[in-house]
This record gives C-alpha cells, structure tokens and sequence, in this order.
C-alpha cells in the first residue's frame, strides 16, 4: 500500500469511533475473532489498546494485525488503525 492510499485511509478513520478494545486480558482469541468479523464488515477499523506501556501498545498492534492478515495504518496512544481489504465487496 503506498502513502497515498494510507493518507485517504487516516482521513477516513478519523470520524471512525473504536469498535474493538484490549484490555487487561490482552490479546485473547475472542479479540482476534471480533477484530476478524469487524474487519470483514467494515474493513477499517479503529481499535483502542487500553495499557500504560508504549512499546506493549505497539507489539499488540502488530501481533493484531500479524494473526489478522490486515495492515497497521496508524498508531497514535491507545488507538491504533488497522485495514484489511474485503475481497467479497
């Protein structure tokens, strides 16, 4: 994915609201499971990552997107952007 089609995809996610959260449990298979269905209904989603540690937000997120086959778009705090295409739409 090149920097344009990531830049249309920030602006996109902007207005988007979390629709996936992480807490203290961590990256659970139900996690990845609801991120799955997410993914596939909405394609761009906007996940909160609820931990005090930088670099364990950061790992998080890309084991998400590691074990979901989706791409990170951006990470800012506790929110991060992930994005995969749906090939049935």
């Amino acid at each position: 994915m090149n920097a344009i089609e990531k830049k249309k995809l920030r602006a996109n996610a902007h207005r988007l609201k979390p629709l996936v959260t992480l807490g203290q449990a961590g990256l659970t298979e139900a996690v990845i499971a609801e991120t799955e269905i997410t993914l596939n209904d909405h394609e761009l989603v906007k996940i909160k990552i609820r931990t005090s540690d930088r670099e364990l937000r950061k790992q998080l997120a890309q084991t998400l997107c590691q074990r979901t086959r989706s791409e990170l778009i951006q990470q800012i705090g506790q929110i991060a952007v992930i994005y995969r295409k749906n090939p049935n739409n």
